[in-house]
């Protein structure tokens, strides 16, 4: 199997698409009502996904080049990790938050925050994210978290 992390292309956005709308129905249905996954997904189709390409730095994570997880940094603001639910737990979204990770600190970002669904918190707590506080759009809740990349040298004396 050839694993690869890469930046995401235009050609990526359906199977990107695909990638969070099965995590949103398997995975994170486990915490939210139905009502709460069919909203969030209309943000998530292929043409939405088309449109984010321009705005965030996207990228995603394959298996013999098919798209199986994706992630997306949106200045200091981490988004959109998603990993298919059949490869969930085997180091692809580690993966991707260590990419992130490494462009934020290039970009010499201080504190990076992402808003975490409830299904996700426990896996930003490991990496080193803490809970800020919570905010609720209706019935959804999402959890604030951040965290400090590294430590920003300045190099310039």
């Amino acid at each position: 199997m050839n694993n690869r992390i890469r930046l995401a292309t235009p050609k990526d956005a359906a199977a990107i698409s695909q990638v969070i709308i099965q995590s949103l129905r398997q995975s994170n249905a486990l915490d939210y009502p139905p009502e709460v996954i069919t909203q969030v997904e209309k943000s998530f189709s292929a043409e939405a996904i088309r449109t984010l390409l321009n705005q965030r730095q996207v990228f995603v994570a394959t298996i013999d080049n098919r798209v199986v997880a994706t992630a997306s940094l949106d200045q200091d603001v981490v988004r959109s990790v998603f990993v298919e639910p059949s490869h969930q737990g085997v180091g692809f979204g580690r993966q991707l938050m260590a990419t992130l990770q490494s462009v934020a600190q290039d970009a010499r970002i201080e504190v990076l925050r992402v808003p975490s669904s409830i299904t996700a918190e426990a896996f930003y707590f490991k990496l080193g994210y803490r809970k800020v506080r919570d905010e609720f759009h209706g019935a959804e809740r999402t959890i604030i978290m951040e965290r400090r990349p590294t430590p920003v040298v300045d190099d310039s004396n």
